[in-house]
């Protein structure tokens, strides 16, 4: 007699399981596609076919518009690069103009270009701003940005991270690039512009989501978006509990079908999941007149 409580030996090969299929009424795809979702941090590329592929995923997963921006994802660039990049935008948005919201970038250490290229990039239908990591975001050649995105009642979006330590090594805060903006510089700049929007780039990155999620508790013109390729279990369900069911903004960065799952996955109820798929990102864009209807 077995531990389990079966007969084993010689007559083992008689023994025949009785356990039937088991069946299951849950339709992912049903549920995945019953949400209206926007994307509130999307990407593309240079490679021929990159907008469509993005297009089949955001099809598939029933994503009605991706917020895209290109920005230089090097510590350094040239204005040049700038322009380059916002041109590819420019390009997507205008061949997609109900799919695609356009969010430009910037090195803002190119003061005078830089606004020239606010003007330009607004002038072309651009609906805000996603920086990178040439400058920190409370960097004072961000500030005429920082005003101008005021002024359009813009988004300011920002790469970020605080990291744990990486490659062996930490540095403050486990960050390796210098100018990657972390909470403390984000709550600095919040706090000297709070009529202004600010998104804090991918909670799923890897980093220490949950101090990030600490840290900018208590800064209401401070959001979050979930996207990111790192799926810890609880994530959403702590950055609800710090951000609150209104600051948190669904995100891909490219991660599709982690990014949808996980908002699936959280104990959300519906009123919650429905804002964090759609109404909260609409309702900033709204606040310049760039919402989906």
């Amino acid at each position: 007699m077995s531990a389990a409580g079966f007969m084993v030996g010689a007559g083992i090969n008689t023994f025949e399981s009785k356990a039937q299929p088991v069946s299951s009424s849950y339709d992912i795809m049903r549920e995945v596609m019953k949400y209206r979702k926007i994307d509130a941090h999307a990407h593309i590329n240079f490679s021929p076919g990159d907008v469509d592929k993005q297009l089949d995923f955001a099809d598939r997963l029933g994503i009605e518009k991706l917020s895209i921006s290109r920005p230089i994802t090097g510590n350094v660039g040239t204005h040049e690069e700038v322009i380059k990049h916002n041109d590819l935008i420019i390009k997507a948005i205008k061949s997609h103009p109900d799919r695609f919201i356009g969010f430009f970038t910037l090195i803002p250490t190119f003061a005078k270009e830089s606004l020239e290229e606010i003007k330009r990039c607004v002038d072309s239908g651009m609906s805000g701003y996603k920086g990178y990591l040439q400058v920190k975001v409370n960097d004072p050649s961000y500030y005429p940005v920082i005003e101008k995105l005021i002024d359009h009642k813009m988004i300011c979006f920002m790469h970020a991270y605080s990291g744990i330590g990486r490659g062996g090594y930490r540095t403050k805060y486990g960050n390796l690039y210098p100018n990657e903006s972390t909470p403390e510089d984000f709550i600095d700049i919040s706090t000297r512009y709070p009529q202004a929007i600010f998104q804090w780039a991918h909670l799923g990155a890897g980093g220490d989501w949950e101090y990030q999620c600490k840290a900018l508790k208590d800064y209401p013109n401070i959001y979050a978006d979930t996207s990111g390729s790192n799926n810890a279990g609880n994530l959403i369900d702590y950055a609800l509990k710090y951000f609150g069911e209104d600051r948190l903004l669904f995100g891909s960065d490219l991660s599709y079908y982690q990014s949808v799952s996980k908002i699936l996955a959280a104990n959300l109820n519906e009123s919650q999941r429905k804002k964090i798929f759609f109404d909260n990102y609409n309702n900033l864009l709204r606040k310049g007149g760039y919402n989906v209807a």
